[in-house]
């Protein structure tokens, strides 16, 4: 086994269990980086070899045939590193989901566990009484609201008929007031305007009082 397997995989735990899903997504992150450099570098090489076998072709068929050849082998180096990294990406993606499932569970039986704490001092009999007990006080405190709002003895010595006689009586009086004014009201302002000198006694009635004053006369 090579020092850089070892490293990164490690020889086992001596206690005999397993890794952690952090440890081994952790690991796995660490060999993508890796494989993520060595691909750079093939890359490299292959560009270079390809570019010595292009400048070679026609002036040194040797060397261009040996570049071609190691241009051949890093392809082949290339493809199996990228089939290692979709693997190990697959595997990683993988754990990830099963770590995440892993905790999803574990908060929602926490949170199970902990209204199976909040209900377990209710008893559904005594709830339901507990609520008939919050109607009743409600409906209780409407009474009492309503009783309050009405003042005593409003309305309670007052006769229907008697209420519906004294209606009709003022509707009544209405319509008799409506058909007096049915040559419609005089306007005030229209009336004309009383003369402030002394209003002329007719000729008629002055000889009345002069014969009236003369006849007091010779009585006395």
């Amino acid at each position: 086994m090579s020092k850089l397997v070892q490293k990164l995989f490690g020889t086992g735990k001596k206690d005999g269990k397993g890794p952690s899903p952090q440890e081994a997504i952790q690991r796995l992150r660490e060999i993508e980086e890796m494989l993520a450099k060595k691909s750079e570098f093939l890359e490299k090489k292959i560009n270079e070899q390809n570019a010595v076998a292009k400048k070679n072709a026609r002036t040194n068929k040797r060397v261009a045939l040996n570049a071609l050849k190691k241009k051949h082998r890093f392809d082949k180096q290339l493809t199996q590193i990228d089939g290692t990294l979709s693997t190990i990406e697959f595997q990683r993606e993988g754990l990830e989901n099963a770590s995440t499932n892993t905790e999803v569970f574990k908060a929602m039986d926490y949170a199970a566990q902990a209204l199976k704490g909040a209900h377990q001092g209710l008893d559904i009999d005594k709830v339901q009484d507990v609520m008939d007990d919050i109607q009743d006080q409600h409906e209780l405190s409407q009474e009492i609201s309503n009783a309050i709002s009405t003042p005593a003895g409003f309305d309670m010595d007052l006769d229907e008929d008697e209420l519906n006689a004294e209606l009709e009586e003022l509707e009544q009086e209405e319509l008799d007031e409506q058909l007096l004014n049915v040559g419609g009201t005089v306007d005030v302002d229209e009336l004309p305007a009383i003369p402030s000198s002394d209003i002329p006694v007719p000729s008629k009635a002055k000889a009345e009082d002069d014969d009236l004053r003369e006849l007091e006369a010779w009585a006395s």
